[in-house]
């Protein structure tokens, strides 16, 4: 498996979508038609342009969609910058898919959630979100408290309005940090705003963020009384090779590529404090 893991595929871009001014995502398909490869909730790809750079990004559809896969890149960097460059009809390279999944299927099963996102922290999360819509009948009630800067850093807002908003169960809480003249929403951070939800005690808890973020996110949920065994989230920023080889998301005696990206906080207790 690590030796296929390693082999890139050649994918051609179709579509890329411009979510906000330094977020684009882009729709992949193999040459062929239909997607590179099958992969779960959670998991990653390795995004290259050969001669430029490499980066692991987040696989941002759902295992569900068996037509393209998707890729959520902010432009930070050189090769996001090259990306961002592209049209559609040009292609890549992508190899994967590494890392553990959510449990999307054992441990979610059934339950009801909170989903936590700030910024671009919502694309790592919109695999699993989409899994669950599509698979409604497995799962409870959903709550999704999401946040940004600023409307227009809202990433998949169109797909949140007109799909997310209207799917039965789903209850979508937006907000920004600062007021703007064509914001009627909640303004606000998104750790105050989960707090003034007093979401249900028995939700299980997927977030995903800046490191701020999520720091006082889950000392609020503490406070209101969730369990660090009911809180998820994801580290894939700190991944790089993808099969443990190269050491750089190395932390204690776990590799977030192996043991990770998904984790849950209480394991994460047990690990130095190196984030």
């Amino acid at each position: 498996m690590e030796k296929e893991a390693l082999i890139p595929y050649v994918g051609l871009i179709t579509d890329i979508r411009q979510d906000t001014p330094d977020v684009k995502t882009f729709r992949v398909v193999s040459p062929n038609g239909g997607k590179l490869f099958e992969h779960k909730p959670g998991q990653c790809a390795m995004l290259s342009m050969p001669g430029i750079s490499e980066a692991m990004i987040s696989i941002t559809s759902s295992p569900t969609n068996k037509e393209f896969m998707e890729f959520s890149v902010k432009k930070c960097g050189c090769l996001s910058s090259a990306l961002h460059a592209l049209e559609p009809g040009q292609m890549i390279t992508v190899r994967g898919p590494y890392g553990r999944n959510f449990p999307v299927d054992d441990e979610f099963f059934g339950k009801d959630f909170l989903f936590v996102a700030g910024g671009i922290g919502l694309a790592p999360l919109r695999s699993v979100i989409n899994y669950i819509r599509d698979k409604r009948e497995n799962y409870g009630t959903i709550d999704i408290v999401y946040g940004s800067r600023s409307m227009q850093d809202l990433v998949d807002y169109k797909e949140i309005i007109d799909e997310w908003m209207k799917t039965p169960g789903f209850n979508v809480h937006l907000t920004i940090d600062n007021p703007q003249p064509e914001w009627d929403g909640h303004v606000g951070f998104v750790p105050n705003y989960v707090k003034e939800l007093t979401p249900d005690l028995k939700k299980t808890v997927v977030m995903c963020g800046p490191p701020i973020m999520i720091k006082f996110t889950l000392g609020g949920l503490m406070d209101l009384g969730f369990s660090k065994e009911q809180i998820y989230t994801t580290m894939e920023l700190r991944m790089k090779c993808g099969i443990g080889k190269c050491g750089r998301c190395n932390i204690g005696n776990k590799y977030v590529c192996k043991d990770g990206p998904v984790f849950r906080f209480d394991q994460l207790d047990e690990l130095p404090n190196e984030y």
